[in-house]
């Protein structure tokens, strides 16, 4: 299934919005911070960290923004614009709700202004709805392609599945580990907080808790680990989406490890903030690992020709009765012979050359043209 032209046209323009919300965001808090380096150092978690005002954003923001322009080139180019559509707004959904219940709550009234929390509220339900037409759209806009020359949706290959399964369901698996070590060590009042958001964790503004994103991404990556095995067509797009949030969790976490200089002390760390540096270090891997193997061409689900018994499209005989692509039916009685090719005494037709004088042809080649995305 393909998508149709109203349909990448209109997921084109929500992911627009979307990334322009992100940007003015980012933009806003570019200029409250005092200095931009300030804000980086904020989104990396730095403990020293100190910009003037508090940002409204995190790193998420910037992997959304990027998701949201791929999406929109994608939903306008690419051959898999249904699958980027629907996983696009799966994960807006999933990474935006909880700013629902957040915004608007007590904890807040300290750390951000009234009006700064109504436009965030308000973008909040914007975002939800677009992200919401962009699953509407995605589904709802698909077709049988309407010739055998236009792209079809393609699959990761043998390789980069079985990567994607090993590098993002030991990611996943990593992740969900780490939460469980949270439940059991943080105190009773604290959890909750991390989980759903509350004073006792640091968040920002139109961010999700720490617990909720962790989660979110976590199964995630089950989810793209299952459907490669399969070679789901979704595998590719949401695979790459959730291999961009684990490579940028484990990055910040090396760059947090190498400001504070914790690499440095290795052999005097405890066993817990060990196996932390060592997670960091496996989630960047992993995340990157499974980006490159996903984001390479996939393969198209090659149908056969329009005419049954005749050939596959690509020069292959399809097992009926008619010939392949310009060669003679020698051991088919009654058929004429292929392009260019005498008759070899088949009875009641004469021999001859140019066109076939019965076999007929199975549909040419197709042009050589870049896949889809």
């Amino acid at each position: 299934m393909t998508l149709t032209r109203g349909a990448r046209i209109t997921g084109a323009v929500l992911c627009s919005v979307l990334a322009v919300m992100v940007a003015g965001w980012v933009v806003r808090d570019v200029g409250t911070a005092g200095r931009p380096l300030d804000l980086l150092r904020y989104w990396a978690g730095y403990a020293d960290a100190r910009p003037d005002t508090l940002p409204a954003t995190s790193q998420s923001d910037l992997v959304l923004f990027v998701v949201y322009v791929f999406a929109a080139f994608a939903a306008v180019r690419s051959s898999v614009a249904a699958s980027a559509l629907v996983t696009t707004g799966l994960v807006t959904l999933l990474l935006r709700l909880p700013a629902v219940w957040n915004i608007g709550a007590s904890w807040t009234d300290g750390r951000y202004a009234d009006e700064l929390r109504a436009r965030a509220l308000i973008g909040t339900f914007v975002a939800l709805a677009a992200a919401l037409a962009l699953v509407v759209t995605g589904a709802a806009g698909r077709r049988p392609p309407e010739d055998f020359y236009e792209p079809r949706p393609t699959r990761p290959g043998t390789g980069a599945s079985a990567v994607a399964f090993l590098a993002l369901g030991a990611a996943g698996a990593v992740m969900i580990a780490w939460e469980v070590r949270q439940l059991l060590t943080f105190p009773s009042s604290v959890y909750p907080d991390w989980f759903v958001g509350g004073p006792n964790t640091r968040m920002e503004l139109t961010d999700a808790p720490p617990g909720w994103t962790n989660a979110t991404i976590a199964l995630l990556c089950l989810v793209v680990a299952v459907s490669a095995l399969v070679h789901a067509v979704h595998s590719r797009t949401l695979g790459v989406i959730v291999s961009g949030f684990v490579l940028t969790a484990g990055a910040l976490g090396i760059a947090r490890a190498l400001h504070h200089r914790l690499l440095e002390h290795f052999g005097e760390l405890g066993t817990e903030l060990q196996l932390t540096l060592l997670s960091w270090c496996f989630l960047a891997a992993a995340g990157a690992t499974a980006l490159i193997a996903l984001a390479r061409r996939g393969f198209e689900d090659v149908p056969a020709g329009p005419d049954r018994g005749r050939g596959t499209g690509y020069g292959y005989p399809s097992g009926g009765p008619g010939p392949g692509y310009g060669y003679p039916p020698d051991d088919v009685p009654g058929q004429g012979p292929g392009y260019g090719y005498p008759q070899g005494g088949a009875p009641g037709q004469g021999p001859g050359y140019g066109y076939p004088q019965g076999g007929g042809f199975g549909p040419p080649p197709p042009s050589s043209r870049p896949p889809g995305w």
